[in-house]
C-alpha cells in the first residue's frame, strides 16, 4: 500500500515575502521598454504628428456641421467645400479686420512713445531715483567722452561693410520665417479636407487597427468622437463670450484696437493657462501708453480680472460640465507632457489628446490603468475609500466622507449602500491580509463612526407601540457592528430596536434580555455559512421564549444558500440581506397594516387628466397591439430578458397592450384579447406614481413586491420599468422588462430602456417623438432602485 503524499493549504500571512514571478518582470520591462519607444516616436516625428493631430481635431469639429448639410440634401463632398469655404472666408475677414486695427495701431506710436516717456519721468520723481540713474545712456557717453583720445599707437578699430544684398537674397530671407507655418498650414487644411471627406473609411481603418472586440472599439470611437466634438465646441462658445465683453469693455474704456485685443484674448484662450496672461499683457500695455494718467490702466486690469471671475467660475463649470472626464492634476500634467513633447502646439492639443487615451483606458482592457490615473471619476468607490482610512487610523476622515454621503442620501440608505459593503471588507480580509493592529484600527473606527452619527442623527419623532427589535450580533464584532447599524436604521424609520453583542447569547447573559409578549431577535451574521451557529441560536432562543420571532439577517451569504431549504429548516421568521430589506420586513412583523399601506402607491397628482389622456389615445381598444408587441419583442432581445411586457394604468386596472410572448392571466374579449391585471397588483402603477424609472434587482429580497402575484405567477425576480411620459408630462404606464434571475442594469442600460420608452410613446400618440422624447423619459432619479448601486 502506497503513501499518497498529503497536499497542504498555506495561508500566506502579510509578513510572508512573495518572490514575484520572472514573466511579471519581464512584462513590466516590455511596457517600460514600449512607453519610451512611443514618447520617442511621438517628439522625433511631431513634424508629420502635429499636422494630423491638428487636422483630426478640426475635423471632429466640423463634422457636426458637414452631418447637417448632408441630412439636408447636399451631397457630401458639397457639404465639405462648403463647409471648408466658410471656414476660409471667416478666416480671411477676420485677418481683414485685425490687420486694419493694427495698422491703425502702428500708426500712432509716436504719440504712444511720448506718452509713456512722460510717465515714467513722472514715476522718476514721484520715487527720487538717484540721479545716476535718470539717464543711464547718458551717463555713459559721459563716460566714453571723458576717455582719453586715442594716440598713433593706439589700435583703430576695423569695421566690415558686407556686401550689398541683391532683393532675391531680401526676399528669402522675410520669406523663410514664414513658409513653415504657411506649409503647415496647407498640410493641415488638406488633411481636414480628407479626413471630412472619407470619415467613413478612416473609421474603418481605426476599427482595424484597435481590433479586438468590435462592440468595445465601436464605442470607444463615438465616445472620443463624442467628448472631444463636445469640448472644442464648448471651447469656442468659452473663448467667444469672453472675447466679445473683453472687446465691448475695452472700447468703452476707450483702449484703442478693441476689437483686435477681443480678438487675441478669444484665440490665446486656446492655449490652457499661459494663454490668458499673455493676452492681458497688450491691452493693459497699450492702456498704459495711451492715458496719460491711470484710469484707464486700472479700468482694464478690473475688467480682464472680472471677466476672469465670471469665465472660470460660471461659464466654463455650466458648459464643460464633465465634457473631458479628465481630473484636474491629469490636465496639469497632461499639458506639461505634450508641451515637453510638442512645445507650444503640444499645450494647445494636451487635453483633446489626453482625452483619447482616456477613451482608450476606458475601453482597452490592458490599458485600463490610463482611466485610474487620467480620469475624474474617483479611483476608490465610497465603501473601499472609507474602510482604507479605518486601516490607516484615520476615522475623521472615515466620518467626513460618511456624513457626505449621508447629506446626498439618508442615514438609511448609507448602511445599505455604504455601511454593510465596509463591513463586507473588513470580514473578508480578517484571514486573509489584516494584521491585529489593523484589525484593532478598524474596530475602534467603526466604533467612532457609529457613535458619531447617532449623534448626529438621533431618532426623532413617534415611535411604534411595540417591545424593542432587539438586534444581535451573532458571532464577532462585525456582525455586532451590522446589528447596531440596522438597529440605528430602525429607529430612524419609527421602528423601536436596541443592539447587543454576541456575547449576550452566551448562558449567563441570556436571562438578561428582555423580549415581551411577541418579541422579535434580528440575528446579524457576515459568515459564508451561518447554518451551524444559526441553529444553535435559535434553539436557545426558542428554549427560554417559545414565542419569540426571529429573523436571520445574513449580510454575506452565497445566493445558492438563500435559495435552498436549509436555512428554512432553523423556523426563523424571516430571511433577510440588506438593511431595506429588513426594515420593511420588519415593518410587517411590527405593524402588518400600516406596512401594506405605505406599499401603496399613491395616484399622481394630475390623475383624472391623466386617465382622460390614456383612453383618448384609443390604445385600451387594442388598435396598436401589433406594433406594440413588435417594440416588446424587440426589447426583450435587446436586453436579453425572459420577458417585456409594456403596461397602460387605467383609473382601477393596468393594460397589458404590449408583451414579447403570451402571458398567463385573465383576459377581456374586447381589445383583442388584452391581458387585465387589478391596479393593486400592477407593479407599474408605482412608475406611474413616482414618473421615474424603477428598478427592482431581487423582487424576493424586496417587501413591496415579493408577494405579488403577478410576478409569481410570471415567474419574474427582476424588473425594470421606464414611464410612458408625454411632452406634457403625462405618464400613461410602463415600458417594462422582466427575468427570472436577479440582475442589474447599469446607467448607458437605463437609457436605452428611457429610449424605447419614448418609441412605445410615440406609437401610442401618433408624434414623433424622438431624442427629446427619450430624453423627456430618462428617469429624473436612477437610485430608484433595490439592491443595485447607483451609477456615477
Amino acid at each position: 500500500m502506497s503513501l499518497k503524499p498529503v497536499e497542504q493549504t498555506v495561508l500566506v500571512g502579510p509578513a510572508d515575502a512573495v518572490d514575484p514571478k520572472p514573466h511579471d518582470a519581464v512584462r513590466v520591462a516590455a511596457t517600460l521598454v514600449s512607453a519610451a519607444i512611443i514618447i520617442c516616436a511621438l517628439y522625433f516625428g511631431r513634424d508629420v504628428l502635429i499636422p494630423l493631430a491638428c487636422a483630426f481635431l478640426i475635423s471632429f469639429a466640423l463634422h457636426p456641421l458637414v452631418s447637417w448639410l448632408v441630412r439636408v440634401g447636399l451631397p457630401r463632398i458639397g457639404a465639405v467645400i462648403v463647409v471648408m469655404t466658410m471656414i476660409l472666408v471667416l478666416i480671411g475677414g477676420l485677418v481683414v479686420v485685425l490687420g486694419a486695427q493694427l495698422r491703425s495701431l502702428s500708426e500712432e506710436l509716436p504719440t504712444y512713445q511720448s506718452t509713456i516717456r512722460a510717465k515714467i519721468d513722472d514715476m522718476r520723481g514721484q520715487f527720487k531715483v538717484p540721479a545716476v540713474l535718470d539717464d543711464p545712456m547718458g551717463a555713459v557717453e559721459e563716460e566714453r567722452k571723458s576717455e582719453p583720445a586715442a594716440t598713433a599707437d593706439t589700435p583703430q578699430r576695423v569695421e566690415v561693410v558686407p556686401r550689398p544684398k541683391e532683393p532675391i537674397e531680401m526676399a528669402s530671407e522675410w520669406l523663410a520665417p514664414s513658409l513653415q507655418p504657411l506649409a503647415t498650414a496647407g498640410i493641415v487644411f488638406v488633411f481636414v479636407f480628407l479626413a471630412l471627406l472619407d470619415r467613413s473609411d478612416l473609421r474603418d481603418r481605426l476599427l482595424r487597427l484597435l481590433g479586438g472586440n468590435l462592440h468595445r472599439s465601436t464605442d470607444a470611437l463615438e465616445e472620443a468622437a463624442t467628448r472631444i466634438s463636445k469640448y472644442l465646441l464648448m471651447q469656442v462658445i468659452v473663448n467667444v463670450s469672453y472675447g466679445v465683453p473683453m472687446a465691448i469693455g475695452l472700447w468703452v474704456i476707450g483702449v484703442p484696437g478693441a476689437m483686435l485685443w477681443g480678438a487675441v484674448a478669444a484665440i490665446m484662450r486656446f492655449v490652457p493657462y499661459v494663454g490668458p496672461l499673455i493676452s492681458a499683457v497688450f491691452p493693459i500695455g497699450l492702456a498704459f501708453a495711451v492715458d496719460p494718467g491711470w484710469s484707464m490702466v486700472l479700468w482694464t486690469i478690473a475688467l480682464i480680472l472680472v471677466l476672469e471671475l465670471i469665465s472660470n467660475n460660471i461659464v466654463e463649470p455650466v458648459l464643460y460640465g464633465t465634457s473631458t472626464g479628465l481630473s484636474a492634476m491629469s490636465l496639469i500634467a497632461a499639458a506639461t507632457f505634450w508641451t515637453a513633447l510638442w512645445g507650444p502646439v503640444g499645450l494647445i492639443l494636451s487635453t483633446p489628446l489626453t482625452v483619447c487615451l482616456l477613451v482608450l483606458g476606458k475601453n482597452v482592457p490592458q490599458l485600463r490603468f490610463l482611466d485610474t490615473i487620467l480620469g475624474s471619476m474617483p479611483a476608490l468607490d465610497t465603501p473601499t475609500r472609507i474602510y482604507q482610512r479605518l486601516i490607516a487610523d484615520d476615522a475623521d476622515e472615515a466620518i467626513d466622507i460618511a456624513t457626505t454621503e449621508i447629506e446626498k442620501s439618508s442615514v438609511k440608505e448609507f448602511y445599505n449602500e455604504v455601511g454593510i459593503p465596509v463591513l463586507r471588507l473588513a470580514s473578508e480580509d480578517y484571514l486573509r491580509h489584516a494584521t491585529p493592529e489593523h484589525r484593532l484600527r478598524v474596530a475602534n473606527g467603526l466604533e467612532e463612526l457609529l457613535d458619531e452619527l447617532r449623534e448626529e442623527f438621533p431618532a426623532e419623532g413617534e415611535q411604534l407601540g411595540h417591545a424593542p427589535i432587539l438586534c444581535i450580533g451573532g458571532k464577532w464584532e462585525m456582525d455586532t457592528v451590522a446589528a447596531e447599524m440596522l438597529a440605528h436604521a430602525l429607529e430612524l424609520e419609527g421602528l423601536p430596536a436596541g443592539a447587543h453583542a454576541a456575547s449576550t447569547l452566551g448562558t449567563s447573559n441570556l436571562a438578561d434580555l428582555e423580549l415581551g409578549q411577541g418579541g422579535i431577535v434580528c440575528l446579524s451574521y457576515f459568515s459564508a455559512n451561518p447554518i451551524i451557529p444559526a441553529r444553535q441560536l435559535c434553539r436557545r432562543l426558542r428554549r427560554k421564549w417559545p414565542e419569540v420571532r426571529i429573523v436571520l439577517a445574513l449580510w454575506d451569504a452565497p445566493a445558492e444558500l438563500l435559495e435552498g431549504d436549509a436555512l428554512r429548516d432553523l423556523g426563523v421568521h424571516e430571511i433577510v440581506t440588506s438593511i431595506d430589506e429588513a426594515i420593511g420586513r420588519l415593518h410587517r412583523m411590527v405593524a402588518p397594516e400600516e406596512a401594506e399601506a405605505a406599499h401603496v402607491a399613491e395616484p399622481p397628482e394630475n390623475e383624472a387628466e391623466r386617465v382622460a389622456a390614456l383612453h383618448a389615445t384609443g390604445v385600451l381598444s387594442g388598435d396598436a397591439k401589433e406594433e406594440l408587441d413588435a417594440i416588446a419583442i424587440r426589447a426583450a432581445d435587446v436586453f436579453n430578458v425572459d420577458l417585456a411586457v409594456i403596461s397602460a394604468i387605467d383609473a382601477s386596472e393596468e393594460f397589458i397592450i404590449g408583451q414579447s410572448r403570451k402571458l398567463p392571466g385573465d383576459t377581456r374579449a374586447e381589445g383583442d384579447g388584452m391581458l387585465v391585471i387589478p391596479r393593486g397588483d400592477a407593479v407599474c402603477d408605482h412608475v406611474v406614481s413616482s414618473g421615474d424609472t424603477l428598478v427592482v434587482a431581487d423582487t424576493d429580497r424586496d417587501p413591496r413586491f415579493a408577494d405579488n402575484p403577478t410576478l409569481k405567477m410570471w415567474n419574474a425576480r427582476f424588473y425594470a420599468g421606464a414611464p410612458l411620459r408625454t411632452a406634457d408630462g403625462i405618464v400613461f404606464g410602463a415600458m417594462c422588462i422582466l427575468d427570472k434571475e436577479p440582475r442589474t442594469l447599469d446607467e448607458q442600460e437605463l437609457k436605452v430602456l428611457a429610449t424605447m420608452a419614448a418609441d412605445v410613446v410615440a406609437e401610442i400618440t401618433g408624434d414623433d417623438v424622438g431624442e427629446d422624447g427619450a430624453d423627456s423619459a430618462e428617469p429624473k432619479d436612477p437610485t430608484a432602485t433595490v439592491g443595485q448601486p447607483v451609477p456615477e
